[in-house]
């Protein structure tokens, strides 16, 4: 029986476009998809999809990953880049940088890393003038050298 967990990740995916690596597969080198993809086994490189991706409880992924949206119950060690947001599940690990403008991580999971969110919209913003700033060098100067 599917957990609720699943459920939301699966009801993310576009059933006309999904992509599924099974338990057991081992693949290496770059995916490449448009659409979703779900993961349950193991893949070293590069995942570069536009849709979901899930990494279900067995699945493990090593190296670079970018997706629309980024939902974890297994293991991903490496750069992440969401589009949308991820998601780290209980039972999930993410170790590594995260780029997205939203993330999730339930309580039990596991990440270990930088994670940036949208930090280009807050670097453009200019500091506030502040009128009431005083330098305070003369008035510490002559504290100083009154108590010696």
């Amino acid at each position: 029986m599917w957990g609720t967990r699943e459920k939301t990740a699966e009801a993310a995916i576009d059933n006309d476009s999904f992509t599924f690596f099974g338990k057991g597969a081992h693949f290496m080198g770059v995916v490449t998809c448009d659409g979703g993809v779900r993961i349950d086994g193991r893949v070293e490189g590069e995942v570069r999809i536009t849709g979901a991706l899930i990494v279900g409880e067995q699945g493990i992924i090593k190296g670079m990953v970018s997706a629309g949206t980024v939902t974890v119950s297994g293991k991903i060690t490496g750069t992440v880049t969401a589009a949308h947001n991820i998601q780290i599940l209980t039972a999930g690990a993410l170790i590594g940088d995260v780029h997205t403008p939203a993330i999730t991580i339930q309580d039990g999971a596991y990440f270990h890393g930088m994670c940036h969110m949208d930090a280009n919209k807050w670097g453009d913003e200019q500091p506030l003038p502040h009128s009431n700033i005083h330098d305070m060098t003369p008035y510490r100067v002559g504290i100083r050298s009154s108590a010696i």
